[in-house]
């Protein structure tokens, strides 16, 4: 079975070296206080910033892949969007398409997915940052990619798109895909199939929700009380 390996990889000052790897068709969240290595490692894994070592996918080194190969498999979702030019939001998405040939497939039914049908004319610099959020996320999955690598995803989503994401992310790695994603809010990792709990640029723990977000662990990374309940994790006021 193919699996993400990342061997050796490392940033100076902002990840320390670490090996791990993640099955096919996981949706595996990292996890850690801000300044972790979150979004270094999920870089890292993409193939967007060289950490030394090595990065696998079914054995080979994703570097040594044509970049239009690359391009087919993998999909990248920013934390941060921004557009300082006014394409249309269909044109955006269509953009995953490139490394296909531009041949449009799905690009329709992304719109329709990530709730953007009625903004798929408008440009996407006058969008809030919530629809730029889904603007992306739906060029993500218009490439129809194996691995998906989302940084933040769901931080400027209202509840109901947030659900509606993880829904996704849930129905993309049962059909085969394989998930990154890194997250903040502790309370849905109970989704997750795997947590990779990050701190100060260290790999803190890697298991199951219920291996990993154990009370004991959240209060030495998190540095706050915490009491786990069935399906949530809850913060407790300070005493």
């Amino acid at each position: 079975m193919n699996a993400l390996e990342l061997n050796d990889v490392a940033v100076p000052g902002r990840l320390e070296k670490l090996s791990v790897a993640v099955e096919a068709g996981k949706l595996v969240g990292l996890i850690g206080p801000n300044g972790s290595g979150k979004s270094t490692m999920l870089s890292i894994a993409a193939g967007l910033l060289d950490g030394g070592g090595t990065v696998k996918w079914g054995g080979r080194r994703l570097m040594d892949l044509a970049i239009m190969e690359r391009g087919r498999l993998a999909a990248w979702v920013p934390q941060e969007v921004q557009f300082a030019f006014g394409f249309t939001v269909r044109a955006v998405v269509g953009q995953g398409r490139f490394a296909h040939g531009d041949d449009g497939t799905g690009v329709e039914e992304a719109l329709a997915r990530l709730d953007l049908t009625t903004l798929a004319d408008r440009p996407v610099n006058r969008l809030s940052g919530g629809e730029c959020q889904r603007v992306m996320l739906a060029r993500a999955l218009a490439t129809q990619p194996r691995l998906h690598f989302w940084d933040e995803p769901l931080a400027a989503l209202d509840v109901r798109h947030g659900l509606e994401v993880l829904m996704l992310a849930r129905e993309l790695t049962r059909n085969g895909a394989t998930m990154l994603m890194s997250l903040h809010d502790l309370r849905i990792a109970h989704c997750l199939d795997q947590v990779l709990m990050l701190d100060r640029g260290r790999l803190a723990g890697v298991g199951t929700p219920d291996e990993v977000l154990t009370e004991a662990r959240l209060r030495d990374v998190f540095g706050v009380k915490m009491r786990i309940a069935p399906g949530m994790i809850l913060e407790l006021p300070s005493p």
